[in-house]
């Protein structure tokens, strides 16, 4: 193989790309998309009042004082700031929480007519008058259910809060009615909170779990999704170029092989460039000096962090599971005639891709069971699982180490393969290869 060849075929995959507006547009739009949504959502969530207007009526003549005492009462955000801390994750609880209102109770009489008055609640709705009204019954108690009238019941976090206030206070009273004292009862059924904390070699460090899950999420998708699109790109640059005939003129001066590994490490250095720019977009906006100004996580929310060990991993199984997968990609191009043929016999390769996904919750609430570190050790599965369990827990080295090996031994086998396919179906036209075709390929080439 002539490496000059080689290096300028690359070249020219890569700078005819990287050149392009599309390439661009979604190297920074994703990032500035993503950085918008964050803005835009806090910024909307801090503009944004929830007082709620209600009228209560209470056919008991029990309940509904307490109900209004505990929603207008002076302790009412410290345990309103509680339950939506638990109701909302992260920035959206914070944001809300500062201009929180809370509700806006209007104890209303029962009237000597309840069903016209329901009815007068109901027009006061859809006339705006008021936003929703609750009503409190000796039957509904008995059945464990208050009623909630509104024009629109999609609002889950008013109606959470509203439930868990309506809770306690019916709790109380039937407590009080039973002879025992409601405080006490409550502070002896106080709930804990589960601190959880990571041991590292250099000792435990305080860490939330929903922080490592977002942060293996994130490396996950991301590989994912780098594989699958860049290795259809090999196989559709691969089929335009056969279809136009352009690679009759090319094969005249190189060898398929080196065309075809020139591809392959162009649109290589194509796609690190694209997630060098995101993860570095990523790094820059998890620096803590950045994440200090967000007013609105106001520390709420720990932001993960990349450790530079889990980045060297991240793009080193990139490379490999890149050339793993796209050399399939690129014979299967040189092996058909257009898209629709290919596109039947790549959902082989797809198979293997998305069999990770199917695994993805099971390795990461056990990364060390057997199934993980089985599934890990499967080449065509390694360069996602294994990633993923780095991401959750660093597995033991010679894991990591046995991964590479194997990954490595089964890319250069699928190179290997992948170039003597490629050598005949680039220059192969008409009929759609069969499978004792493309096996006669390989084993004559």
């Amino acid at each position: 193989m002539r490496l000059d060849n080689l290096r300028v075929i690359a070249a020219r995959e890569y700078l005819a790309r990287i050149r392009t507006k599309s390439f661009w547009i979604a190297t920074v739009g994703l990032p500035l998309f993503m950085g918008a949504v964050l803005v835009l959502t806090a910024l909307l969530l801090t503009r944004t009042t929830s007082a709620h207007r209600m009228v209560i009526v209470d056919t008991t003549g029990q309940i509904g004082e307490r109900l209004v005492a505990e929603l207008t009462e002076s302790a009412r955000l410290e345990r309103l700031t509680e339950q939506i801390e638990e109701a909302l994750p992260g920035a959206e609880a914070a944001a809300l929480e500062e201009k929180l209102q809370g509700f806006v109770p209007i104890l209303e009489a029962p009237a000597a007519d309840l069903a016209e008055q329901r009815a007068g609640l109901d027009r006061r709705v859809l006339a705006g008058d008021i936003d929703a009204w609750l009503w409190i019954s000796e039957n509904g108690l008995a059945e464990d259910r208050v009623e909630y009238h509104a024009e629109s019941v999609s609002n889950f976090v008013t109606q959470e809060l509203l439930t868990r206030a309506a809770s306690r206070i019916i709790r109380a009273f039937r407590l009080a009615e039973a002879g025992l004292d409601p405080d006490e009862i409550e502070r002896l059924g106080r709930s804990v909170d589960l601190a959880t904390l990571r041991v590292t070699e250099a000792g435990s460090r305080e860490e939330q779990a929903a922080t490592g899950v977002v942060l293996a999420y994130l490396l996950f998708f991301l590989l994912y999704f780098a594989i699958l699109v860049y290795g259809q790109q090999v196989m559709l640059g691969v089929l335009e170029e056969k279809s136009s005939r352009i690679v009759e003129v090319i094969v005249a001066t190189t060898r398929p092989v080196e065309l075809m590994a020139g591809k392959l490490a162009g649109i290589c250095c194509v796609a690190l460039t694209q997630l060098v720019i995101w993860l570095g977009t990523l790094a820059l906006l998890t620096l803590p000096q950045v994440v200090a100004r967000m007013s609105w996580l106001d520390g709420r929310f720990e932001v993960p962090t990349l450790a530079p060990s889990l980045v060297v991993h991240f793009f080193a199984f990139f490379v490999l599971g890149f050339f793993l997968f796209s050399s399939f990609y690129g014979s299967v191009g040189a092996a058909f005639n257009n898209i629709q043929e290919a596109q039947q016999f790549t959902s082989i390769g797809a198979v293997f891709v998305v069999a990770p996904m199917l695994l993805f919750w099971m390795v990461l609430n056990d990364p060390d069971s057997t199934l993980s570190v089985v599934s890990s050790l499967i080449p065509v599965f390694t360069p996602l699982l294994m990633l993923l369990r780095l991401a959750v827990k660093a597995p033991p080295w010679w894991q990591v180490a046995l991964g590479y090996v194997l990954t490595i031994g089964v890319t250069w086998g699928m190179i290997w393969v992948s170039a003597r396919v490629y050598r005949v179906g680039i220059l192969m036209y008409g009929k759609k290869p069969s499978l004792p075709e493309i096996w006669r390929w390989i084993r004559y080439a």
